[in-house]
């Protein structure tokens, strides 16, 4: 049988629309978010001190979470970050837990989550079994689900 059969030859490479070549991990390169202009820079500190000096827990909570610099290279600002939501973390008591996870939607629980992996692996004195109540209560609402959404994805908190 002939190659002229009416099929295409696909040894060809001119049938190529897209030059796949260009996809090599050789030319790989992940999307720069360095924290530079435009870039996350992390949650507003003093915003958030100023919210709990005024025993506004919750929203300083919510606001530390929504600010997470989770696509920033920046290793300083990531640390800056991780040490002010263990700060708030560390500041509300077990008793109040409940009423601030009641105001979180599931991506601000899977950010929780993230930090309180970071806090594990940094322990402070005292932190651990505080934080441990905090994955407690974060677990018994968004279930496994939540602990391998932090540990699958690569934005690390």
């Amino acid at each position: 049988m002939s190659r002229n059969d009416g099929k295409k030859d696909s040894s060809a490479s001119t049938f190529r629309k897209i030059d796949v070549d260009q996809y090599s991990d050789n030319n790989f390169r992940e999307e720069d978010a360095d924290g530079g202009i435009g870039g996350p820079t992390g949650p507003d500190e003093n915003e958030i001190l100023t919210l709990l000096s005024q025993g506004k827990n919750a929203e300083a909570l919510i606001s530390v979470l929504r600010s997470a610099p989770l696509g920033c290279k920046n290793q300083q600002v990531k640390d800056n970050a991780r040490n002010l939501t263990l700060k708030v973390l560390l500041s509300i008591k077990s008793t109040q837990i409940d009423d601030c996870l009641t105001q979180l939607d599931r991506d601000m629980l899977d950010v929780l989550m993230k930090y309180i992996y970071r806090g594990f692996e940094i322990p402070t004195e005292g932190s651990s079994s505080h934080l441990l109540t905090w994955h407690e209560k974060v677990y018994n609402i968004s279930g496994v689900g939540s602990i391998v959404r932090a540990f699958a994805d690569s934005k690390r908190a």
